[in-house]
């Protein structure tokens, strides 16, 4: 019999072959054959007398498990058979971690490890617990977010909404024996990086090749990027198509919002925080690429994707907690949702590629909705302008995100237009319901609608 994935022949025993039956106990288990060549030859052992005591004891005090060594005789010639169980608990040789893979034995480290600790235990990344932050340290704004959306979404009810900060993140199951896990740090903590590194999202617009324009690195709770990120890249990265049906302003973007919400928010979740790599964001004239490091149930392909799936979150917490929040679906209807949104604008379908742990979606841009000449050419009527810078909208909105306050005049200083544009843009968004002012005009404040 060759040696294989549960096969493992030595000639003589050493005591380093310990990481091998710890390899073996730690995946499928398997038998190690001494005093056999590696071609199956039996070539016997010495000493065997005194193996079938020392082995035992080796096994059992150096990996903590009972195994079968017994003592076969074949043409006279004498060779050991030891046989190893799998495990239902992670095994270890002194602090090391070893894996039989293959006919090869791995030493686990890193992510590897933490990804097969978590199997044999049960005990997910995002459940560990957080031992330097307290309820008290988390971010308020980010309880108001998300008890508002979850209110907003009917996914909670005001009775379960209407208590403590503690209270809400014990029903959220964010919390284990009074500490924070590591999923209510990410969710509701302003540095989600003093869990890993990497938490946060990159985003950025590209023109031809490499060359990057401008970007934006969002670094707060994951619920305060969720927040936030869709109205960034509405805002600031995307411009809309703009044309007018009697009279009515309307906006044609090159990717669906409903989709490119839906994706991110997907990627947000079910990223692996534990590679310390950002979800990444790529804007391009003619491209969007969402990015996130992930691991796949066992099985899965890009091709599972498309299809009709079940919901089988990578981070079970987070993803409940994006889910009460109206940002993501159950039942594996994200990506169902993706496609009638992209099929509702008549773009095409995203793709899904697998780059080693890196998953991919691409958007393709809906070419009736490119902008050829992002100005369009202005003419004059009675000292008027007619035509429109067709991005200001979208550069007021996101003055207004950054301030609320802000002037008619200091809009047209920042954006280095007429006021009087500034004017009949902000009345078509106001008549528009996009925008409204909220109080005197003096003291009040503008206010962005969905």
């Amino acid at each position: 019999m060759p040696e294989s994935q549960n096969v493992e022949y030595k000639e003589s025993w050493r005591d380093e072959y310990l990481k091998w039956l710890c390899g073996f106990a730690n995946a499928q288990g398997g038998t190690m054959y001494i005093g056999v060549n590696d071609s199956g030859n039996i070539v016997g052992v010495k000493n065997i007398k005194k193996l079938m005591e020392d082995i035992p004891n080796k096994i059992q005090s150096g990996l903590g498990i009972v195994a079968d060594v017994n003592k076969h005789t074949k043409d006279g010639v004498e060779y050991l058979e030891i046989k190893v169980e799998p495990s239902t608990f992670p095994i270890s040789y002194h602090g090391e971690f070893h894996y039989r893979s293959g006919g090869t034995k791995q030493q686990l480290t890193g992510i590897a490890l933490s990804q097969f600790i978590m199997r044999k235990t049960g005990v997910r990344w995002e459940d560990v617990t957080v031992e330097d932050i307290t309820v008290d340290d988390l971010d308020e704004e980010s309880f108001k977010i998300f008890r508002r959306e979850a209110l907003r979404s009917k996914r909670m009810a005001q009775e379960d909404l209407d208590l403590s900060n503690a209270e809400l993140l014990s029903k959220l199951h964010l919390m284990s024996n009074g500490k924070l896990k590591r999923s209510a740090v990410l969710l509701f903590y302003h540095d989600p990086s003093v869990v890993q590194n990497g938490s946060y999202i990159k985003i950025a617009k590209f023109g031809d090749g490499a060359d990057l324009q401008y970007h934006d690195d969002l670094e707060n709770s994951l619920i305060k990027n969720a927040d936030q990120v869709i109205d960034l890249i509405y805002l600031k990265y995307l411009k809309a198509n703009v044309s007018y049906i009697h009279d009515r302003r309307v906006e044609i973007y090159p990717y669906a919002r409903d989709a490119i919400r839906e994706a991110v928010y997907n990627a947000i979740a079910h990223t692996c925080y534990m590679f310390g790599t950002p979800v990444q964001i790529r804007i391009e004239d003619e491209a969007f690429i969402i990015s996130n490091q992930c691991i796949l149930p066992d099985g899965w392909t890009v091709e599972t994707l498309m299809e009709p799936h079940d919901s089988v979150p990578y981070n079970p917490d987070i993803a409940n907690v994006f889910y009460r929040a109206g940002y993501i679906e159950h039942w594996g209807r994200g990506i169902e949702k993706i496609c009638e949104a992209c099929k509702e604008l008549g773009a095409d379908l995203p793709f899904y590629e697998l780059r080693g742990n890196g998953l991919r979606v691409h958007f393709k841009a809906l070419q009736g909705a490119l902008i050829a000449h992002p100005k369009s050419q202005n003419r004059h009527d009675g000292g008027l302008d007619v035509g429109l810078d067709v991005g200001i909208a979208g550069r007021i909105l996101e003055l207004l995100i950054d301030n609320p306050k802000i002037t008619m005049a200091k809009m047209a200083e920042r954006l280095n237009v007429a006021k009087r544009t500034i004017e009949r843009e902000v009345k078509q968004l106001r008549e528009t319901g996009r925008v409204e002012r909220v109080g005197s005009k003096r003291f009040g404040h503008w206010k962005i609608n969905d």
